[in-house]
């Protein structure tokens, strides 16, 4: 397999603040599960620093990720991608993650960079923010978490509509629905979340961190269980023939012809 890991860039803005940057313009920060374990790698190293009390979580100008690797994904399976045993630990250490994070997103967020940014404590988003779940345009279903973050944050209805259309949300929709805090003139993004990041930082970072915890156990009481049935159903969805058509089609950039089996 193929080691993207030098694709995820660390930076220090600010007094106490980390800033991770995807950096994989050229295929549009599309996630490797390289690079997703990387990037738990990287807040291990964060939750490890005593000096660290926040991290913000960025992409490029133009793209926050445009969602997990189709190719990587068609060449290794579900075995060797969603259900890859060192990629689902990582997501699970994204989220238990038990410092401050936040997503400063540009562009688009679809897929597992939709769910990524979904891990975060909030969103900053820039005016050409989009949001989205698109997996059911290729046959497949949100398989990192996003049948069970995308409701809890804007509710069962939006949600649904989100996930089974796979059509995106832009940033003023977001804004509306509590998705994101803020929206960012695009060339601001970073520097607001990292403002705010820095203000966080200055709080007691005990106290802070007590308070995403219970914040955590408030809104997520039967999370890992969902998470559990969702992994279950992208194996059993993976197993279906309109999936590997609908990732073959999205590589051979043609219409996918699905037939329901």
């Amino acid at each position: 397999m193929i080691d993207l890991s030098h694709l995820i860039a660390r930076e220090t803005p600010a007094p106490h603040v980390v800033l991770l940057r995807i950096n994989r313009p050229e295929k549009k920060n599309a996630l490797h599960s390289t690079m997703v374990i990387e990037l738990a790698r990287r807040l291990d190293e964060a939750a490890a620093d005593i000096d660290v009390r926040v991290v913000v979580l960025t992409g490029t100008e133009e793209t926050f990720a445009a969602g997990a690797d189709i190719a990587e994904m068609l060449e290794r399976g579900p075995a060797g991608t969603s259900n890859n045993p060192d990629r689902v630990k990582a997501w699970r250490r994204l989220e238990k993650f038990p410092k401050p994070i936040i997503a400063a997103v540009n562009g688009v967020a679809f897929g597992a960079g939709n769910e990524l940014a979904l891990t975060c404590d909030f969103i900053i988003a820039g005016k050409n923010a989009q949001f989205g779940q698109p997996e059911v345009k290729i046959g497949g279903m949100a398989g990192d978490g996003g049948t069970q973050r995308l409701p809890r944050k804007i509710g069962p209805n939006m949600a649904s509509y989100m996930l089974m259309t796979g059509d995106p949300i832009d940033a003023e929709t977001a804004w509306r629905l509590g998705y994101v805090i803020e929206i960012c003139e695009t060339s601001k993004t970073v520097a607001r979340a990292v403002e705010i990041a820095a203000t966080i930082a200055s709080r007691a970072p005990l106290a802070v961190q007590y308070t995403k915890a219970c914040i955590g156990v408030a809104v997520g009481a039967t999370h890992e269980n969902g998470i559990a049935y969702e992994r279950d159903s992208l194996w059993r969805n993976s197993m279906a023939e309109d999936r590997r058509e609908g990732m073959s089609a999205f590589v051979e950039k043609r219409a996918p012809k699905f037939t329901g089996r």
